[in-house]
C-alpha cells in the first residue's frame, strides 16, 4: 500500500487555530510596544525643547542675544529656537542656535502639521493649570488627550 504525503484537513485547521491564538496573545503586547516607543519619544522631545528654551532664558540673562524691553526673556517662538538668534557677544555676527529642529510630539496625528504646531505652547504670564500662548514660550506640553501608561495625562507631562 502506498502512502501518502502531505498533512490532512485536520492538521492544518489545528495549525492556524493555533496560530490564531498565539497571533491574538501577541497583538496587545505589539500594541504595548508602539505605546511605549511614543511615550519615550515625547519624554525625549518634551525634554529637548525645555533645555533649549531654558538656553536661550540663560543666553537672554547673560546678553549674548537681544532682549527687547520689558520681555520676560524667554523666546518669542519655538521656531526661534531652531532658525537662531545672532550672537552679541561675537563681532563676526554668528549665529546662535538652541535646536537642530523642532521635534513633533508623537502623540500628534496630522502629518500636514509642522512640528512646531503640534505643541500646545505656555506663555511666562500664565498660570500652570491653564497654560496659554502668548508673547513667549515658557513651556510646552502635548496636546493629546491620552493617558500615559503610568495613569499621568500627557498634557501634565
Amino acid at each position: 500500500m502506498r502512502r501518502r504525503r502531505g498533512f490532512t484537513l485536520i492538521e492544518l485547521v489545528v495549525t492556524v487555530a493555533i496560530l490564531g491564538i498565539l497571533a491574538a496573545g501577541a497583538l496587545p503586547l505589539l500594541q504595548l510596544a508602539a505605546q511605549r516607543t511614543k511615550e519615550s519619544d515625547l519624554r525625549t522631545g518634551l525634554r529637548e525643547i525645555r533645555r533649549a528654551i531654558d538656553a536661550y532664558k540663560d543666553a537672554a540673562e547673560a546678553k549674548k542675544i537681544e532682549r527687547p524691553e520689558g520681555t520676560s526673556g524667554y523666546p518669542p517662538s519655538l521656531e526661534v529656537l531652531a532658525q537662531g538668534v545672532p550672537d552679541l557677544s561675537d563681532p563676526n555676527g554668528k549665529m546662535i542656535y538652541f535646536l537642530r529642529r523642532v521635534p513633533r510630539d508623537p502623540f500628534d496625528g496630522d502629518i500636514q502639521l509642522p512640528a512646531v504646531r503640534t505643541w500646545g505652547l505656555r506663555s511666562y504670564a500664565s498660570p500652570p493649570d491653564a497654560p496659554q500662548s502668548g508673547d513667549d514660550v515658557f513651556d510646552v506640553y502635548s496636546r493629546s488627550p491620552g493617558v500615559g501608561l503610568n495613569g499621568v495625562p500627557y498634557r501634565e507631562w
